[in-house]
């Protein structure tokens, strides 16, 4: 790596399984596979919207570590693979039932003590995290192990002080751990956040924050002194805090083909134009633009299936400058 990166992402990365549409797992006798992780699904995305990106894990040194790695690889990711060559080093992989109403779409994992979840802070490219602009983690990271939660909160403190600027997405995930094991994991690593993303129903379940979306992020970035605010509403869109004002921006209508990894391409179609908006000067109109970019990158995903937005600068402008829905800011 000759440069420094714009965003540096760390964590797990699994090989997805999905039976056909209208095939449960127990009929199935083909599956589609897909590869998808929060933090490697934002730096693909973050990096066919024009970022140099990076991401750090720890794989099994097999055929199935390098499938991930090749895949990320397809979208210009630069990679910091810490291989793991046990012979019980393995890939988390997880099932993706897609189906209708009223059953909707299910998720089983099969994740429990895979390789990344041995990944210490001495293992990492800490230089690779210093140099970057952004170092951006999930919430998911966390939850994997008790050894990942100290790499993730000594990870953030690093970057912290060595100006990086750091995103968090709360992310929480019933499967992998409780309310209590989240909000305790969350209350430490959030001192050293400057931008926190989260789902509306995540801070109310896992940070005991209940109130209007307004009251809510000037609430979260009061009591952990942070930057940004972002929380996404689902339908209702998003609503944020920058600089002391607050931000509304609506969802872009799309065809839903395959949800998974929607918040991830928001993330990183936003994370991207803060970046391209901070280089150009801008400041408080940035959050405008890149929240509107990050709503349009996540309709797209919509429309695309498996877990990483295949997409171009070109259709996120598209569905972003054409549409006529427009944020409020106040």
């Amino acid at each position: 790596m000759d440069t420094a990166l714009d965003i540096v992402t760390i964590g797990e990365t699994m090989l997805r399984l999905s039976p056909p549409p209208g095939v449960r797992i127990t009929q199935a006798n083909e599956f589609d596979v897909h590869v998808g992780g929060a933090e490697s699904n934002v730096a693909a995305v973050a990096s066919q919207l024009g970022c140099q990106t990076g991401w750090i894990s720890k794989l099994p040194a097999s055929p199935l570590g390098r499938r991930i790695t090749t895949a990320l690889q397809s979208y210009d990711v630069e990679l910091d693979i810490i291989w793991d060559h046990d012979d019980d080093g393995r890939v988390g992989t997880y099932y993706f039932e897609p189906g209708g109403k009223p059953r909707g779409d299910t998720v089983q994992y099969d994740r429990a003590g895979s390789s990344v979840t041995t990944l210490t802070t001495a293992e990492i490219s800490l230089e690779m995290i210093k140099s970057a602009s952004i170092c951006y983690v999930s919430g998911i990271t966390p939850a994997l192990s008790e050894t990942l939660q100290t790499t993730v909160e000594t990870v953030l403190q690093i970057a912290q002080s060595a100006g990086t600027k750091t995103a968090f997405d709360l992310n929480y995930r019933s499967k992998l751990w409780n309310t209590t094991m989240a909000k305790n994991a969350y209350q430490s690593l959030l001192p050293d956040v400057d931008i926190l993303i989260g789902a509306e129903r995540d801070v109310n379940t896992c940070l005991d924050r209940s109130a209007d979306p307004e009251s809510i992020v000037r609430d979260l970035a009061s009591t952990f002194n942070l930057e940004t605010v972002i929380l996404t509403r689902g339908k209702n869109g998003v609503v944020a805090l920058s600089n002391d004002t607050v931000f509304e921006q609506p969802v872009y209508d799309a065809k839903t083909i395959d949800a998974v990894g929607t918040g991830d391409a928001f993330v990183g179609g936003f994370l991207t134009q803060k970046l391209n908006d901070g280089h150009n000067g801008t400041t408080c109109s940035s959050i405008e633009h890149a929240l509107a970019t990050g709503a349009a990158t996540a309709a797209l995903k919509r429309t695309i299936k498996g877990d990483i937005a295949a997409i171009t600068p070109a259709e996120v402008a598209a569905v972003r400058d054409t549409d006529t829905t427009e944020g409020i800011s106040r």
